[in-house]
């Protein structure tokens, strides 16, 4: 993936709010709870996200639970919201 392709993906604020959630293991309707979102809305997210190799997924009885495939992407955008929040957002 490109740096890029990347970036477009968490242009995103859905995809963005739902990746700031995975710092652990996440099933779609926690994340709807927490995003006070719809499950297909969060859903649809998260095939995105997963087709573009940011997240992965991992079965647990009827459960599907999603979490930040590389903790280094997680790593880079705790960064990135921390910097942007200090100097753009308040």
């Amino acid at each position: 993936m490109r740096l890029v392709d990347f970036f477009k993906l968490l242009g995103d604020y859905t995809r963005l709010r739902i990746i700031l959630e995975l710092k652990t293991k996440r099933c779609v309707g926690e994340l709807a709870e927490k995003l006070d979102m719809s499950h297909s809305a969060v859903s649809h997210q998260l095939n995105i996200l997963k087709a573009n190799g940011i997240v992965k997924s991992q079965r647990q009885g009827k459960y599907i639970y999603y979490i930040v495939q590389d903790e280094y992407i997680q790593k880079a955008i705790e960064r990135c919201k921390t910097l942007f929040d200090k100097k753009y957002c308040s």
